[in-house]
């Protein structure tokens, strides 16, 4: 597996310290045997340093575990991509939202 898809898998972790996600420019490979590596990380935030061992596996992607029906699965999965006006959209219905669902809902405004 190549250096830079697991520099850029270990972005997904947090510093144990302050929480912050460790930048792929702050993780350095320092040894691999086959599934295991070797890692340091320096958080930009809090300038902790750390130690990761992890094994990484390629292969069959994992099962996925979900409460959703195949319809709804189907419809999720052919749904286009959110774009920044997705985002800025609920971003303000959400600052002006007082919390009443059930008005909300008796609008219809979600309604399929």
């Amino acid at each position: 597996m190549e250096e830079g898809l697991i520099k850029r898998l270990m972005t997904s972790i947090k510093c144990g310290v302050c929480g912050h996600r460790y930048g792929v420019d702050n993780i350095n490979v320092l040894s691999h045997d086959q599934d295991l590596w070797f890692l340091s990380a320096i958080c930009s935030s809090c300038h902790t340093r750390c130690l990761i061992a992890a094994i990484v596996r390629e292969g069959k992607a994992p099962e996925v575990i979900t409460d959703l029906t195949e319809a709804e699965l189907r419809r999720f999965r052919n749904a286009g991509k959110l774009t920044a006006d997705d985002v800025l959209d609920m971003h303000d219905f959400l600052k002006n939202f007082d919390g009443d669902f059930s008005r909300l809902f008796d609008r219809g405004r979600f309604s399929k």
